[in-house]
């Protein structure tokens, strides 16, 4: 994005993206599923919005792929074991530590992202940006009318 400097409503707006995911974290950690459709549905909602807000909402929504993979692998090898009696292996203590720590550098980096969008910085995932800038256009988008 360049030069170009956001409006505070851009920022702010750009912010809630990230911070949706914490919140919406500790709510959903049970069901996986629920953290990447609440960003999902943030993204639409804001898709006629202006470039910085669709692109930080968009890399968001991306970054919460992987943690989505990683989460529902440990929720059904937990329920295989708790249901349908599967061993407590070292293996599932592993993958746990693993999704713990990768679960809490996430939120590490989305905290971070969160507060430098609203002081209007533009921040760029590795590889997940480069993604983002390819699937979100420059131009404003087209307002439907209802």
């Amino acid at each position: 994005m360049n030069n170009y400097v956001p409006t505070e409503r851009e920022c702010e707006k750009s912010s809630y993206a990230y911070l949706m995911t914490l919140f919406i974290f500790f709510f959903g950690v049970p069901l996986p599923i629920i953290n990447l459709l609440v960003v999902v549905f943030f993204y639409l909602m804001n898709r006629n919005e202006t470039y910085f807000i669709r692109w930080h909402c968009m890399q968001c929504m991306l970054s919460q792929v992987p943690v989505f993979f990683i989460n529902t692998v440990f929720f059904w090898w937990t329920v295989s074991i708790l249901f349908f009696g599967q061993e407590f292996t070292y293996g599932y203590f592993i993958y746990l530590m693993l999704a713990a720590l990768f679960n809490i550098v996430e939120m590490i980096i989305v905290i971070y992202a969160a507060i430098d969008v609203r002081k209007g910085n533009d921040i760029r995932w590795f590889v997940i940006s480069d993604v983002t800038d390819r699937l979100v256009k420059k131009e404003e988008p087209a307002f439907e009318v209802l």
